[in-house]
């Protein structure tokens, strides 16, 4: 009795297309295979395409075939040609790997006898025409990617930030994805000031919750969609922009200010920046031995780098900046609103409390419900379109799986509009001695705001042996600001 392998092989883009199955092929295999009374020796199920045999259920099987090389003649059985390979090239070299393992290869639907020299004929076209019809598909897909892009629309997987779905009308759009979309938008922002390196800025980013990877996020911060621009490449090799249909996250004119950012040789300005933030008080600070403006700089030791203020050449002022940075901090939690200007400041909090953020969380949470329900309507739209059988089943599943996610997200927004609202009105029962101790904060400040402060209230007396420093403020300061 012959005995067989069975090979049934099926894609997602073919069952779409032709109905095929690895249940319908395998069925059909096996009752060849009982009225021709060959024995079936195994089965294998694949769900790969045939560009290549770089396939799971082939390797296995070919591995199981070099087990018993040459003990036994051994058969493979698939429904036709085209299940074997897509690639003529592939398919000779296996067939050749195959005659050296004595395995015979045959679809039961294009039946041809090797031994006969005229059969490689038929073999050859077998073999050429789904690699033709490959050729044909990819070229239709191109050409309906590039008629989808000259109308605006972004045919191709979503980018981060976007997702996937389907207008009412059953064309494929994307539309902006929280949070993603929310942290891109913050990205941009961040590289347009020119402050952190892009790799910074990428953990900075994923840490957010953005999910990529440092050469995706290299990528991404390059891509015009997110303008609003969709890239066409022309026959000549030259590429245009075509206006979009969907929603940009970022203006055109941020997108190109980034990308000059990104494309000069100009460093980032990363390290000036954290030089400012450890040495806020310069340009403040007065030498205590000739009265010049002390500077900063970092000195390194057997270690580390550290940080120092000291006076320019011939002036041997010098003093520890973390140790002077701490003693200003120490200094200004000393200070606090008086009493009378406290109650003013309470009073104003709470009145800007009702008056502003009170009236701008309304606005967003009518804002969101309105979404809500723009969004249920788009949806009961669809439903009709899919019971009309306008809309197939597939776009219909994932509008409505998008509709899930959005509301999600709306709902969860709207939480915390509530939540927030709340603490709106806690915050009118504020503590009062939480309102004049105004200095707390200072820590939070960014480097900016902290030399605007400083500038208010300038260090003096500089104790170098200390390492201590106190805080002057004008007689105009006086009448608002008293000591703890």
């Amino acid at each position: 009795m012959k005995s067989a392998y069975l090979y049934v092989r099926v894609s997602t883009d073919e069952q779409k297309r032709r109905g095929y199955s690895l249940p319908e092929q395998e069925d059909r295999l096996i009752k060849y295979c009982e009225s021709n009374n060959i024995c079936v020796k195994g089965v294998y199920r694949e769900d790969f395409s045939a560009k290549d045999f770089n396939r799971p259920e082939w390797k296995k099987l070919v591995s199981e075939l070099r087990k018993g090389r040459g003990k036994e003649e051994n058969n493979i059985l698939f429904i036709k040609w085209d299940r074997f390979s897509r690639n003529i090239q592939y398919a000779y070299e296996m067939l050749g790997i195959l005659r050296k393992l004595n395995v015979s290869a045959m679809a039961i639907d294009q039946q041809i006898d090797l031994s006969v020299p005229e059969s490689s004929v038929m073999l050859a076209i077998y073999l050429s025409v789904p690699e033709a019809e490959n050729t044909r598909r990819a070229m239709n897909t191109l050409n309906g990617i590039r008629k989808a892009k000259e109308m605006g629309r972004y045919p191709n997987k979503a980018p981060v930030g976007y997702v996937n779905t389907a207008s009412l009308d059953g064309r494929k759009i994307i539309l902006p994805k929280q949070p993603e979309s929310g942290i891109i938008r913050w990205v941009f922002r961040q590289l347009a000031k020119n402050i952190y390196k892009i790799g910074h800025l990428s953990e900075m980013a994923v840490n957010k919750g953005l999910r990529s990877t440092r050469s995706n996020f290299s990528k991404l911060i390059r891509n015009p969609v997110y303008c609003g621009l969709i890239p066409l490449k022309l026959g000549n090799g030259d590429i245009v922009m075509i206006k979009g249909i969907h929603e940009p996250l970022i203006p055109e004119a941020l997108f190109y200010e980034v990308q000059d950012v990104i494309n000069t040789k100009r460093k980032v300005s990363t390290i000036r920046t954290n030089f400012r933030s450890t040495f806020f008080l310069t340009g403040f600070l007065a030498c205590p031995l000739c009265g010049k403006r002390l500077t900063g700089s970092f000195s390194q030791g057997n270690t580390r780098k550290y940080a120092y203020y000291h006076c320019r050449k011939g002036c041997k002022a010098r003093v520890r900046a973390d140790k002077l940075n701490d003693s200003y901090r120490d200094q200004l939690q000393k200070l606090q609103l008086s009493e009378m200007v406290g109650e003013l400041f309470v009073a104003i909090l709470a009145d800007w409390n009702v008056d502003t953020q009170k009236t701008g969380l309304l606005y967003e949470r009518q804002a969101l419900r309105r979404q809500l329900v723009e969004q249920e309507t788009m949806l009961s739209r669809a439903r009709k379109l899919f019971v009309e059988n306008i809309f197939k089943y597939d776009d219909y599943s994932e509008m409505k799986n998008e509709f899930r996610r959005i509301t999600g997200v709306i709902k969860k927004e709207l939480c915390d509009v509530a939540t927030k609202l709340k603490i709106i009105e806690e915050q009118r029962k504020l503590d009062f001695r939480a309102s004049i101790d105004v200095f707390k904060g200072f820590d939070s400040l960014d480097t900016a705001d902290k030399k605007h402060l400083v500038s208010f209230f300038p260090p003096v007396d500089i104790d170098l042996n200390n390492s201590e420093v106190s805080i002057g403020y004008n007689v105009t300061l006086s009448k608002v600001i008293v000591r703890k």
